[in-house]
């Protein structure tokens, strides 16, 4: 396996327009290709406006108008794309969808975002994701030449077991496709990423749409990459734009070697003997 290759965050601006967020998506997929990236990574709802009044409105099935494009983008650039997510429909139900492609054009991955962005902050933000989407219940992980990655969706981040399953798993890299809005973005958006990355001893990295005042839903922006020793290797403002960074895999075992904190290293802290 290589053990270096560069990783890109494609944050794209989305309008309400999906077959203008598919050129666009597609052009700065070749844009990054071109200045080295091997996978790179699209924001969540990349083809339409983010908000429960729109899932159903801009819903596709797998495979379908946006799935085939990425399948399409994949292969003329021989890269492996992570198509942030789109509302999927199937069988009546709607879902909030990551699908994975290798660079022949094959899905290789799909995942649900298994945990519904339910909130209600009085006096700055209230959204439920659950009055449309249904959640998904499967853990999602994919195969590369350099490394295993594991995919969650925006508020699957806050949910650190998930990321420690990943880890568990063997991954070596997480990617969250997200939207934080305007409130938790200032406060959250940077320090999750950082605290799962330094928990896990992995590269994590995080893909927003790019901000616009004008939606009724604003993201937050700033698509980042951390280190798995915490440090932020590469962030976006709120604009569109590719930020990219190299993913040191050797990186991840020297850390790992250097302080041992895996269930796996540290089975005398965890076997528990029961006495009669």
């Amino acid at each position: 396996m290589a053990s270096v290759f560069r990783l890109a965050a494609v944050q794209l601006a989305v309008s309400a327009n999906k077959a203008q967020n598919l050129e666009r998506a597609g052009a700065l997929i070749h844009q990054a290709v071109k200045e080295g990236a091997k996978v790179i990574a699209l924001p969540e709802c990349f083809n339409s406006p983010y908000g429960t009044q729109y899932f159903a409105k801009y819903a596709e099935k797998i495979p379908g108008e946006s799935t085939d494009f990425l399948s399409r983008i994949a292969k003329e650039t021989k890269a492996y794309v992570i198509g942030g997510s789109i509302p999927e429909e199937e069988d009546g139900k709607y879902y909030n969808t990551a699908t994975v492609f290798d660079p022949e054009g094959k899905m290789i991955a799909k995942h649900r975002k298994m945990h519904l962005f339910d909130i209600d902050i009085p006096g700055k933000i209230k959204f439920k994701e659950s009055e449309v989407l249904h959640p998904g219940s499967k853990f999602t992980t994919f195969e590369t030449p350099f490394c295993k990655v594991g995919i969650g969706i925006c508020y699957d981040m806050r949910f650190a077991e998930l990321a420690q399953i990943y880890k568990n798993l063997g991954c070596k890299l997480i990617v969250y496709p997200g939207a934080f809005n305007m409130t938790t973005g200032e406060a959250h958006w940077e320090a999750i990423q950082r605290g799962r990355a330094i928990d896990n001893q992995l590269y994590v990295a995080t893909v927003s749409p790019a901000r616009d005042v004008d939606a009724t839903y604003i993201a937050w922006g700033h698509s980042t990459i951390v280190s798995p020793w915490g440090d932020v290797i590469a962030k976006a403002d709120e604009k569109e734009q590719i930020v990219s960074a190299e993913i040191n895999l050797g990186r991840v075992d020297e850390i790992r070697q250097q302080i041992p904190i895996s269930v796996q290293n540290r089975k005398d802290l965890y076997e528990v003997k029961l006495k009669e």
